[in-house]
C-alpha cells in the first residue's frame, strides 16, 4: 500500500509569495482550481487532510465524493508576526533577518520554530501510520507538512527542504519509506 502526499492548490497568497500559515484561511485562487482539474492522480480509499480551507476545497476537486477526515496537526506552520507579508514587505526588518541569519531554525516571532512544527506533522502521520497502510490513502497537505513527513519517513533519507514541492505536486510514499514522484 502507498500514500500520496499533495499539497494544496494554489491561492492568492501563493501567487504573491506570502507566508500564509495557520492563521489565513485562505481559498484557492481560480488558476489553482482550474490547475488541479487537469491533475490526474490514482484513485484512493480514503482521504485525510489539513483543515484548513485550501486543503478541504483541493481534496474536494481531486478525490470527488471522498469526505476528507480533517487533521489538526496537518495545519500549516504559524507563522507568527510573518503572517501575510512577503519577503519584499519583511525585507530589512530585525526580526526578519535575525530568522534568516538562523537558516529558518529560529521560531517564528510569536509563532512556531521549524523543528516544533516538524515534530507536530511527523508525530500526526506516526499516529495514523497504522491506518495510512491499511489501503491506498492520500494526505492533503501543505507543502511544510509533505516536507516534515518525508524528511522523517523517506527512504533514502534527505533534509527537510529536499522536499519542496509546488502547489498540487508531491509524492507517492510506499510502506518501506521508498517514493517517487507525483
Amino acid at each position: 500500500m502507498s500514500v500520496i502526499l499533495i499539497r494544496h492548490g494554489q491561492t492568492k497568497g501563493n501567487l504573491e509569495r506570502r507566508y500564509i500559515g495557520c492563521r489565513t484561511d485562505e481559498s484557492l485562487c481560480e488558476a489553482g482550481r482550474a490547475a488541479l482539474r487537469d491533475k490526474k492522480i490514482p484513485p484512493v480509499k480514503r482521504v485525510f487532510a489539513s483543515p484548513m480551507r485550501r486543503c478541504i476545497e483541493t481534496a474536494a476537486i481531486l478525490f470527488p465524493g471522498a469526505e476528507p477526515i480533517a487533521v489538526p496537526d496537518f495545519r500549516e506552520c504559524d507563522f507568527g508576526a510573518f503572517e501575510g507579508f512577503n519577503y519584499s514587505e519583511l525585507n530589512g526588518r530585525a526580526d526578519y533577518q535575525a530568522w534568516i541569519d538562523s537558516g529558518g531554525e529560529l521560531p517564528f516571532p510569536g509563532g512556531e520554530s521549524r523543528a516544533a512544527f516538524a515534530a507536530r506533522c511527523a508525530r500526526a502521520f506516526d499516529e495514523l501510520r497504522p491506518r495510512l497502510f491499511e489501503e491506498d490513502c492520500a494526505l492533503v497537505v501543505h507543502g511544510g507538512t509533505i516536507m516534515a513527513i518525508m524528511e522523517k519517513n523517506a527512504r533514502p533519507q534527505a533534509g527537510y527542504f529536499d522536499f519542496q514541492v509546488s502547489c498540487g505536486a508531491g509524492y507517492i510514499l510506499e510502506e518501506d519509506g521508498t517514493y517517487r514522484a507525483l
